[in-house]
């Protein structure tokens, strides 16, 4: 059987960011429908890559396709959804519905009113994530872990092939990190690929496929994440880190309920 093309592929990327590298030849292969969590501590150079990935940032070395295409000339954006780490600020006065349907606009054609289509659309992102019942109001009276989930119905209304989400359980507790684990596993069985930026696992723990461990802006571990969490990782990228890292001793962390 042939092994279906990959969703995103990014070949020796290095990236700087005034003057300093930030990402040293990165490598990453997702294929469709596949879990890939982006791990690493603060300043390792994950929400770069994310940004990267995405053609934000511009590659000092390196290549980066989206669907087989260079990222420079892709422009099936329809098939990209991005949550990027939370923040509402131009967003507070919006309504829940509005924010979603925000998301339809690559799929929309210019000056041309939402259509049926789109409408459902909406309506299903509000529903996958437990959010239909507030579609009417402000996203400024909602909680963090609501806001968050508003953000992710955003990006499922352009119904993506590929999700990316940078740090989607940064500030939520830990009955919202369940919430978030059970959309993903759905979109996932439906074949939507995942790449997703953590710094703790937590509740997601079951759905990778992959983790990624980045260490100063290089790959230093790409395989399974339980042999990560155990330390018996047998691949060639990977550092060794002691028993006392605190990338590893806080993959699986589940923070207290807030």
């Amino acid at each position: 059987m042939s092994t279906p093309d990959p969703v995103l592929v990014a070949d020796d990327v290095s990236v700087e960011r005034g003057g300093l590298p930030v990402l040293r030849g990165v490598s990453l292969r997702v294929a469709p429908g596949e879990v890939v969590a982006l791990l690493g501590g603060n300043g390792s150079g994950k929400s770069t890559l994310v940004r990267a990935l995405l053609g934000l940032l511009p590659l000092r070395r390196g290549t980066i396709e989206l669907f087989g295409r260079p990222v420079a000339r892709f422009r099936g954006w329809s098939r990209v959804g991005y949550v990027p780490q939370r923040s509402t600020v131009n967003l507070s006065r919006a309504k829940v519905r509005e924010v979603v349907a925000s998301g339809r606009l690559s799929r929309q054609r210019p000056f041309v009113p939402a259509g049926r289509g789109d409408r459902a659309a909406v309506a299903r992102a509000l529903e996958v994530v437990g959010m239909a019942d507030r579609a009417g109001d402000h996203l400024s009276e909602l909680s963090g872990g609501q806001q968050q989930r508003v953000l992710i119905a955003r990006a499922l209304a352009g119904e993506p092939d590929l999700l990316v989400l940078d740090e989607p359980n940064a500030g939520v507790d830990l009955a919202h990190q369940r919430v978030l684990a059970d959309i993903l596993g759905r979109l996932v069985a439906s074949g939507t690929a995942v790449v997703v930026v953590l710094h703790e696992v937590g509740p997601l723990a079951a759905l990778v496929d992959r983790a990624v461990l980045l260490e100063g802006g290089r790959v230093s571990y790409d395989g399974p994440l339980d042999a990560l969490v155990s330390g018996h990782a047998g691949h060639p990228h990977h550092a060794h880190a002691g028993d006392d890292d605190p990338v590893r001793s806080g993959l699986l962390h589940e923070p207290r309920l807030r």
